[in-house]
């Protein structure tokens, strides 16, 4: 299939053939959600995130889209080196994200913005995301997003404004405390970022662990290494990891070969995990 890479075809065949044979009552899916479950270019447009969709937007005055992209510049390329320490990289990523939502509360960031995110159309599911999430609500499979966002409520809104907002999706990602008229007074603690996802445990979330706990097959959806992590925490009998390698491919292939069991390269659709949903489920 084009944009597909498997690494170890032998291990991923074995995998599947003992997911097929506990069936869709034994899976469920964790996944991440910006250039994940979201497409990386939007009319051949580059957006990072829903954060992302804030910064290079007016939604706030100009000032914080300077400040913040500021930030963006110096930590991103930090975050996104495949040859930092992960712990240094974990303390500067704690730095980035306090320092972010400090600027969002100080230009008064409030409910209001966050429908604004989404009415801006800058965020995409990928394409064939709708058949995936209707499998996995035909199938009653869980689907777990895991996400650092730094406006973690803007994605209910986006799988809401698509209609695919079903019983079967759970979200943890970062969030707000509001005052009563709606403003965002300080980020709720754990704060999320894309290197302590294996600190931010699904087992700390019970409402949302009683729905997996017993299913021990995961396939789990990510775009970065590190997501590799959010499985962390979790017994699972068998684990299928999936990458999308959105775009440097041939400088990241290698990473990703280590930390991927399937490589979905250049922004690629869902066919793959659709296909695969299905003969596990069937």
């Amino acid at each position: 299939m084009e944009n597909v890479i498997i690494t170890n075809q032998e291990k991923f065949e074995q995998i599947k053939a003992a997911m097929k044979k506990s069936g869709a009552n034994s899976l469920h899916v964790l996944a991440d959600f910006d250039r994940t479950l979201t497409k990386m270019f939007v009319n051949g447009k580059k957006v990072w995130s829903l954060m992302g969709v804030l910064r290079e937007t007016d939604i706030l005055p100009q000032e914080y889209n300077i400040n913040t992209q500021e930030l963006f510049n110096y930590y991103q390329p930090m975050e996104a080196d495949p040859l930092s320490a992960k712990e240094e990289k974990k303390k500067l990523m704690d730095e980035w994200w306090t320092k972010a939502f400090s600027l969002m509360i100080e230009f008064g960031f409030n409910k209001s913005h966050l429908q604004k995110i989404i009415n801006a159309k800058m965020i995409a599911f990928r394409e064939q995301a709708g058949d995936f999430f209707n499998i996995l609500k035909h199938k009653n499979i869980p689907l777990v997003v895991m996400s650092a966002s730094g406006v973690g409520e803007a994605i209910k809104l986006t799988f809401e404004q698509n209609n695919f907002l079903f019983d079967n999706i759970f979200i943890i990602s970062n969030s707000f405390e509001w005052s009563e008229q709606g403003v965002a007074i300080k980020p709720k603690l754990p704060i999320i970022h894309s290197l302590n996802k294996d600190e931010t445990l699904v087992a700390d979330f019970p409402e949302i662990f009683t729905k997996v706990k017993n299913r021990k097959n995961v396939i789990l959806l990510g775009d970065n290494a590190e997501d590799v992590a959010m499985v962390e925490g979790f017994e699972y009998d068998n684990l299928i990891k999936i990458g999308f390698l959105n775009e440097n491919v041939e400088e990241n292939l290698e990473l990703y070969k280590q930390n991927f069991d399937v490589i979905i390269t250049h922004d690629g659709s869902m066919e793959f995990i659709n296909e695969l949903l299905l003969e596990i489920a069937n």
